[in-house]
């Protein structure tokens, strides 16, 4: 498998148009695959802000949230303007949809998405830059659960159903610039490189 340096990707994104001077690069695959440490790094080298998905998906809606995000994350930063949305109540309504606070992600030339569906084809053509990262299935069960506690088990089961029936009529992966390897074998510098899948 081939082994890419995080500063060729990111220097590859650089290269790219920025539509109306932002480049917003989203980091998208199923849960447990790996993409929220890879977003992290990514963010951390270019010093940009990062939104993630966990802030508007439940564990019961991939869909509905969507419009809210587009209104108040990813037009207003294409606008020129700040990002100013809604967060899920995950402490008070794990397992529903209810909203809590507010946060602000402040215009920035460069903007990190991660988060499952964040390259979906509703936004993928207003992205620089589209990484799918993805692990085996055991793999992200295990590292769920980890996080998450046996108790969470059916609901990780049912979710990883629905997250597939998503990405595979979303055709997600195939739009992707970048297919990463969430749980590679081959030796490489996991701070500053990626092993990729193809």
């Amino acid at each position: 498998m081939c082994v890419l340096r995080l500063d060729d990707v990111i220097s590859e994104v650089m290269e790219r148009t920025a539509e109306n001077g932002i480049r917003i690069i989203g980091v998208d695959g199923p849960q447990g695959s790996g993409k929220s440490t890879l977003a992290a790094r990514i963010a951390a080298l270019i010093g940009a802000p990062l939104v993630q998905m966990d802030d508007f998906v439940s564990w019961v809606d991939l869909v509905g949230w969507w419009p809210r995000f587009e209104a108040q994350v990813l037009n207003p930063l294409l606008s020129g303007g700040d990002a100013h949305y809604q967060v899920r109540d995950w402490e008070n309504d794990e397992f529903g949809t209810s909203l809590n606070g507010w946060k602000t992600i402040e215009w920035s030339p460069v903007v990190v998405l991660e988060g499952l569906t964040c390259t979906r084809a509703a936004a993928a053509e207003r992205l620089t830059y589209r990484i799918w990262v993805e692990a085996p299935d055991e793999v992200r069960l295990r590292r769920g659960l980890e996080r998450d506690g046996d108790t969470h088990r059916d609901l990780w089961l049912d979710s990883m159903t629905t997250e597939r029936e998503f990405f595979t009529d979303d055709a997600t992966r195939t739009r992707a610039d970048l297919r990463v390897n969430g749980n590679p074998d081959t030796s490489h510098d996991r701070e500053s490189e990626v092993v990729l899948l193809d």
